[in-house]
């Protein structure tokens, strides 16, 4: 494959946040067809609103962690999956296999109480998420196919975990971490400050569907 160079004239960022957009809302509705799914009968399934989903595959709104969460088990994937679609390749070297994502890059998703943002790209086997802020209260449970890495880079948090064999409870603060197989419960809550909360997570792609192309 040719090299690419890299571009040292990026779009401004409100194109590159519609390109970003576009790149997730291609990838839901690519999903959906293959699935074999009308727009409403995704809706249905992902127990979200029909217009909705119509703007989000067309690129006009952006979703929220926890609907994005929906639409990918409504898939047969994982929304990390998903917003590792809305990635611009950016090399940064002369065989272009580099995927550099500057400070303030990609993507940011909206959750409880922050923000999330890709770091990863659908060519690599495992997806990282920068987290910005977390809720101070505990929300739905989650669960995916992939193991994942919980890194906590400030602040505190609080992670339940729900295993048959076994789970809990664990406190986490700066330099501490935990690392759990997919297809685990989990959820996770701030303690004290929210806004203060980072998190680095890693999550593998064992499992997902496939949504290169």
């Amino acid at each position: 494959m040719p090299a690419r160079t890299a571009n040292t004239t990026p779009p401004a960022s409100g194109e590159t946040d519609a390109l970003l957009r576009a790149e997730l809302g291609g990838a839901i509705r690519k999903l959906r067809k293959e699935r074999g799914l009308t727009l409403v009968q995704l809706a249905e399934r992902a127990e979200l609103s029909h217009p909705f989903l119509s703007q989000l595959e067309r690129g006009l709104t952006r979703p929220s962690m926890p609907s994005l969460h929906r639409i990918a088990r409504a898939l047969g994937t994982t929304q990390q999956a998903l917003m590792a679609t809305a990635s611009v390749p950016h090399s940064d070297g002369p065989t272009g296999t580099a995927h550099l994502v500057r400070a303030g890059a990609g993507l940011p998703v909206t959750n409880t109480g922050g923000t999330a943002r890709m770091l990863g790209t659908p060519a690599y086997s495992f997806h990282p998420v920068e987290y910005t802020g977390v809720g101070e209260v505990f929300a739905d449970f989650y669960d995916h196919p992939g193991d994942e890495f919980v890194y906590v880079i400030a602040g505190e948090i609080e992670i339940e975990l729900r295993t048959d064999d076994a789970g809990g409870l664990h406190r986490l603060g700066p330099g501490d971490s935990i690392h759990y197989p997919g297809g685990t419960s989990h959820r996770w809550r701030a303690v004290g400050d929210g806004s203060q909360v980072r998190l680095l997570t890693v999550q593998n792609a064992t499992g997902e569907a496939d949504h290169h192309g």
